[in-house]
């Protein structure tokens, strides 16, 4: 029988790890109105985070990054903690960011569970390590999922949620509100390595450092490449909106000529067929991938296009990265 949360709204969290990703995630959290009691691998660790992480906010707050007022907030919010077991004892969530590393996790989530008041959900923020591996340091793992944030946490609002077969669907909703607060938005998504971020993002990388290694073009023209076309559409749009804006019949036939060049592994999806056969070939006639009812066309066309407008007039504002040519 799955146990039940300790609460439906968090308010107490503990941050198991308060390097980079979980300093980073301590920092949304408090924030976001939650109490958070920071643990690191020993005491003085986690004070020195701790004192890295107030610093690091009086620089944000200074380029306007955080609200003013952030820093006082978090010295009020953060509560560095002697112990592991200090920090989880009477909490009502637990998120843990050590090293992405299976035992290593697995050797601290097996301290949290123990150390944990009864009903406390525990997450961890692995990038890669399933549920079902990690799961095996619970005794009891129906309060234990996957809630990975991305770097750098205080200012990525995508996290991917991932539960276990044991999980208790009910600390999805209590999750997900948390992450709300936060400015979050949570993406549920099964239990296989990668997840959806990582394996996406790696078959980029991969499939980019062949393109360099077949001479086709350098490191830096391949990124020139990225940000200003697919990538300058991402952060509106993902895959499947971008290729049903652009017709799925003309993304079977740019399938075909991969495929003709570099064999199956470029070959055309099964359900992208199953759509073009079907007359199916996006919002120029209304279903596809997505469904679009015919009077949000329009409006789509438009968002689109002023979101890629206002994207050039930020860029232009920023002014070229420190690594542009």
């Amino acid at each position: 029988m799955a146990t039940a949360p300790r609460t439906d709204r968090i308010t107490r969290v503990a941050q198991v790890g308060t390097g980079y990703m979980g300093g980073g995630i301590a920092q949304s959290l408090a924030l976001a109105g939650a109490d958070v009691w920071l643990a690191d691998a020993d005491a003085e660790s986690t004070r020195r985070n701790y004192d890295r992480l107030l610093n690091e906010s009086r620089l944000f707050e200074g380029q306007g990054l955080f609200a003013p007022g952030s820093t006082e907030i978090l010295e009020q919010r953060f509560h560095p903690a002697e112990s592991i077991e200090e920090a989880v004892a009477d909490v009502d969530f637990v998120e843990e960011a050590v090293f992405e590393d299976p035992q290593v996790k697995k050797d601290v989530l097996s301290r949290v569970e123990k150390a944990s008041a009864p009903g406390t959900i525990i997450g961890t923020n692995t990038s890669t390590i399933p549920v079902k591996v990690l799961a095996e340091a619970f005794e009891d793992p129906s309060l234990f999922l996957t809630v990975h944030f991305s770097n750098p946490a205080p200012f990525i609002p995508g996290v991917e949620l991932v539960t276990g077969e044991a999980t208790n669907p009910a600390v999805l909703p209590i999750i997900d509100e948390l992450l709300t607060r936060a400015g979050r938005r949570g993406a549920q998504v099964k239990d296989v390595p990668g997840f959806v971020l990582n394996r996406l993002q790696y078959v980029l990388l991969k499939e980019a450092m062949t393109v360099v290694e077949e001479g086709v073009a350098t490191p830096a023209d391949v990124d020139t490449i990225v940000s200003t076309t697919f990538g300058f559409r991402l952060p509106f749009f993902g895959p499947f909106a971008i290729a049903d804006m652009a017709g799925l019949d003309v993304y079977a036939k740019g399938f075909k000529v991969l495929e003709d060049h570099f064999g199956e592994r470029l070959s055309a999806p099964g359900n992208l067929l199953e759509l073009v056969a079907a007359g199916k070939y996006g919002t120029k006639t209304g279903s596809g991938f997505l469904e679009l009812e015919p009077e949000k066309l329009a409006a789509l066309i438009d968002y689109r296009n002023k979101a890629y407008k206002k994207m050039q007039e930020l860029l232009d504002e920023l002014g070229p990265s420190p690594i542009a040519e």
